[in-house]
C-alpha cells in the first residue's frame, strides 16, 4: 500500500491550486491499477464486516468536491460490494426550512453514522464555510466562526468512537467542463446536469479560496483531510480505496466474543 502523500498535515497552510488533478502515481494506466484496486475493495468488505458485527467503533466518510467531481461516482465505485445494513448515504442539499430553523451542525449531526456503521456524506457540513461563504447566504462573523465549531464538533465525535476520514476530490475545471458537457450529450444523464452548476463555475476562483481555508484550519489529527487526484477516475477510486483501508486496519477491529459453550452445542 502507499502512503499518503495526499494527507493534509495539521496546520498546514493548503492552496488548492497548487495541487494535482492528473496524477496517476506510479500506475501507467486503468489496467495497471485494476487488480489492486479489487484487492483493497475485497479487504474494504471483510473489515466492513468485522466493524459491523464488533459495533463499537464508527466510521464516517465526508465527501466533498465540485459539481461534477466525482462524489456520486466514489459511492458506486468504492462501496458497492458492502453489505448495504452496514453502511448509510447522506446527502446535503440545500436546507430545507425545519434544517434552517436550526443551528448548521443539526442535521450534520443526525445523518452521523452509529457505531458498526460506515457513514458516507455526499457534502458536509463544510457547505456552511464553502457555498455559504461564496454566495454571501451567511456574513463573516458568522461564518468565520464555524472553523472552530467544526473541529470541536469532529474532536467530539472523535472522542465516542468514530473515525473520520474527510476526502476532497480534486478535478480541474477543464476536467469540470468535460464532464458537464457529457451531461448535456448524454440524454440520460440530463437529470444530473443543474443549470445552476453554470453559476458555481463561474466563481470557480472564489470556491477555491473558501475550500482551502476550510482544509487549512481543519485538518486535524482526529479528522485528517486528503486531497485526493480526481480527473483520473480509475486512480482516484484507487486512492479512495487505499485510504479507507489503511484507516480501518489501524482501527484494531475485532469481533464480538462468542456466546459461551458454542463448543458443546451440536445441531442435529
Amino acid at each position: 500500500m502507499i502512503d499518503s502523500p495526499y494527507l493534509i498535515e495539521p496546520g498546514k497552510g493548503v492552496r488548492l491550486d497548487k495541487f494535482p488533478t492528473d496524477d496517476t502515481g506510479d500506475f501507467a494506466d486503468k489496467a495497471e491499477a485494476r487488480d489492486e484496486t479489487e484487492k483493497l475493495l475485497k479487504k474494504l468488505t471483510d473489515l466492513q464486516e468485522v466493524l459491523y458485527a464488533g459495533a463499537e467503533q464508527a466510521v464516517l466518510i465526508v465527501l466533498q468536491a465540485m459539481d461534477a467531481g466525482g462524489k456520486d461516482g466514489t459511492i458506486r465505485s468504492i462501496f458497492s460490494g458492502v453489505n448495504p445494513q452496514g453502511c448509510s448515504v447522506t446527502s446535503f442539499k440545500a436546507p430545507s426550512k425545519n434544517e434552517s430553523a436550526h443551528d448548521f451542525l443539526w442535521r450534520i449531526h443526525a445523518g452521523c453514522p452509529a457505531r458498526g456503521m460506515i457513514g458516507i456524506f455526499n457534502r458536509s457540513q463544510y457547505e456552511s464555510v464553502g457555498v455559504e461563504r461564496v454566495r454571501k447566504l451567511v456574513p463573516k462573523d458568522v461564518w468565520s466562526k464555524r472553523y472552530d465549531q467544526i473541529n470541536d464538533f469532529e474532536e467530539m465525535l472523535h472522542e465516542e468512537g468514530t473515525t473520520i476520514i474527510k476526502i476532497w476530490l480534486h478535478i480541474s475545471k477543464k476536467e469540470q467542463k468535460e464532464r458537464l458537457l457529457a451531461r448535456l450529450e448524454d440524454k440520460s444523464k440530463h437529470w444530473k446536469f443543474d443549470p445552476g452548476d453554470l453559476d458555481t463555475r463561474k466563481q470557480w476562483d472564489d470556491y477555491m479560496e473558501a475550500y482551502s481555508d476550510a482544509l487549512s484550519k481543519c485538518s486535524t489529527k482526529h479528522a485528517p483531510w486528503y486531497v485526493i487526484p480526481a480527473d483520473h477516475k480509475w486512480y482516484r477510486n484507487f486512492l479512495v480505496a487505499n485510504i479507507l483501508v489503511r484507516t480501518m486496519e489501524k482501527m484494531k477491529l475485532k469481533y464480538p466474543q462468542p456466546a459461551p459453550g458454542l463448543d458443546k452445542i451440536k445441531v442435529v
